[in-house]
């Protein structure tokens, strides 16, 4: 019994009595946290220590919000004696170690992150990543144009990222949230055009006007193209001769292709015409069409 009890914690006591020297990474179950340092049990014959300045390289970084009682965490030997007899560890040092071969991975996988905007810089905004400063370009921050006035809306802002660039040695990491969020948009736009037919009569508001026609918002969200020869029956130079931004038109969906709508409003102005002629027809087929005076009186019984 004694035997097992021993092979039991066989790895525990090797552990206990390895040599552990500066530089060396070790995990450890973080068991204390106050306002000035993390405590890690290090399964090992002192504890390891983590002064709060070397846990993260995060600015927005709060201890007791961002370190939990339990978790594993991994940190580089800075010295083998804090002067109180612990091991003195740093994460941030050994984030610059496996924090890159991590980020590395995701890179390789494809997969989507979180992080959370820490700040707004020029062009962009800043969010770390496994403790490593990355950088979103303002045009990966959205699908729509952001303007550099609108960063600082995103700061707090929870975001799922990939990585597009991740290069050690010279520090940069480039995060983009467009995919995520065209993805959705894709997907959003799939469940709508799954819902719209061919020769679908709609209204919708004019949202830019093109040298080759307009853009059409609908109220469902999509954007439609009309193209300038579909427009009027009239021959014109430019939609803006017709139309103006913000004008409410009806319009008809005439194709779908790629999840791009076609739309055109000179369809309606035809359909319109012939109801007009097919009114005139069944008018005059109770008979001969005629505005004299005797023949109206007749009808009225004169």
């Amino acid at each position: 019994m004694a035997e097992e009890t021993m092979n039991d914690f066989k790895d525990e006591i090797d552990r206990s009595f390895r040599n552990v020297k500066e530089g060396d990474i070790l995990e450890g179950t973080v068991i204390d946290i106050s306002e000035t340092e993390i405590t890690l049990d290090l399964r090992y014959y002192t504890q390891g220590v983590i002064r709060v300045e070397d846990y993260s390289d995060d600015p927005k970084f709060s201890v007791y919000r961002d370190v939990k009682i339990g978790e594993n965490v991994s940190a580089t030997v800075i010295s083998t004696d804090d002067g109180n007899g612990n091991i003195l560890l740093s994460k941030k040092a050994a984030n610059q170690i496996l924090a890159w071969d991590k980020i590395n991975e995701i890179k390789e996988s494809d997969a989507y992150v979180d992080v959370v905007v820490s700040e707004a810089v020029r062009s962009g905004c800043v969010a770390y990543l496994e403790g490593i400063r990355g950088f979103i370009p303002a045009s990966k921050l959205d699908i729509k144009f952001v303007d550099d006035s609108e960063l600082e809306s995103y700061v707090g802002k929870k975001l799922k990222v990939k990585v597009i660039t991740s290069e050690k040695e010279n520090n940069k990491l480039v995060l983009s949230a467009k995919e995520y969020l065209k993805e959705l948009d894709d997907k959003r736009r799939a469940d709508i055009i799954s819902n719209i037919e061919v020769g679908l009569v709609t209204e919708g508001v004019v949202g830019s006007l093109q040298n080759y026609g307009a853009f059409i918002n609908l109220s469902n969200g999509m954007t439609g193209l009309v193209h300038i020869s579909q427009i009027c029956n009239q021959r014109i130079a430019h939609p803006s001769s017709v139309l103006k931004v913000g004008q409410k038109v009806k319009v008809k969906v005439t194709s779908i292709k790629d999840g791009k709508l076609s739309l055109s409003m000179k369809a309606l102005e035809d359909i319109a015409a012939t109801e007009i002629t097919e009114e005139k027809i069944e008018y005059e087929s109770d008979g001969e069409a005629t505005t004299s005076l005797a023949a109206l009186l007749k009808k009225a019984g004169f």
